[in-house]
């Protein structure tokens, strides 16, 4: 079965969200949506969700999933508000935790957070298949970028989040913390097993001005072409090309507050006594880039 796909962009964070549909039934999922955070106004906002909103409206789906590949550095998860505006259940990968106990250590929560994964309604793991209608969905355990990243390979098609970049632009970044470039190589090497004509879903493109994101390629272009990973460059030279381009890169300007809401599963921290809601800036964690 092969799902009908439309992409989202949100243009201030380079991030693609999806939603993918099953033709004969129009059970749908959504993948990776953004919760808008303005940095210079500490305010949130709807658009991009709501834009998805209207999406599933017009096209009369029936969401029956909101799914997040990963906790996010670069932008709020807007799962928990899409979850609650269609009554389907938010997911994640059950590695989550790992990032929910090392993060609440940098942003010293203490006992605030619970670093169980009981933000979310289902946690998945390595293996686990699910159906969106009549499309068969399957979890492959992918880290690298995070500890805690998954890949959906739903039908023919894959959702492969911060692993590849398209083509040309090669992969995604791997220093934050609890990212590894060998297990990004690992990762990458198991969705390049995908059959050929898999078409790959992926997470970011930064392109100039207005023009256009493209968000997919097949496994056999990506085999083909991918500066970083096509066939015939091999997992020493990788690490090394991926280790030195990752330490030139700043940090991503919404990483320190997007993680304490997504750890949180897309909420904010509990309202104060004056009920507004405050996020911490951990001071000296790390290096200026």
């Amino acid at each position: 079965m092969s799902p009908i796909i439309r992409a989202f962009f949100d243009r201030p964070t380079g991030s693609l969200q999806y939603v993918f549909h099953c033709p004969a039934t129009r059970k749908a999922a959504i993948v990776d949506p953004v919760w808008n955070f303005h940095p210079k106004a500490g305010a949130v906002t709807t658009e991009s969700a709501d834009e998805i909103l209207g999406y599933i409206d017009a096209e009369m789906l029936d969401v029956v999933w909101v799914l997040d590949t990963h906790p996010h550095a670069d932008h709020f998860t807007a799962a928990r508000y899409l979850s609650d505006k269609l009554a389907a259940p938010a997911a994640i990968g059950e590695k989550v935790t790992g990032v929910q106990e090392l993060w609440k250590a940098l942003y010293h929560l203490g006992d605030e957070l619970p670093a169980d994964g009981s933000q979310w309604d289902r946690l998945f793991a390595e293996g686990d298949e699910f159906m969106v209608g009549e499309v068969p969905v399957r979890v492959m355990f992918s880290p690298g970028h995070t500890l805690a990243s998954i890949t959906y390979v739903a039908g023919d098609a894959a959702f492969v989040h911060d692993t590849l970049m398209m083509p040309e632009k090669g992969t995604s970044r791997a220093d934050f913390p609890g990212g590894s470039a060998e297990e990004l190589w690992n990762s990458l090497r198991a969705i390049l097993d995908l059959p050929n004509d898999t078409r790959l879903y992926i997470g970011h493109d930064y392109p100039g001005g207005d023009a256009a994101p493209e968000y997919m390629a097949t496994v056999a272009e990506h085999r083909l072409r991918n500066r970083h990973v096509k066939d015939g460059i091999g997992k020493a030279e990788f690490i090394a090309t991926r280790t030195a381009r990752d330490a030139t890169l700043p940090l991503p300007d919404r990483m320190l507050a997007a993680l304490q809401v997504n750890i949180r599963g897309g909420r904010l921290p509990e309202a104060e006594a004056d009920g507004s809601s405050y996020l911490k800036i951990p001071l000296g964690k790390f290096d200026p880039r």
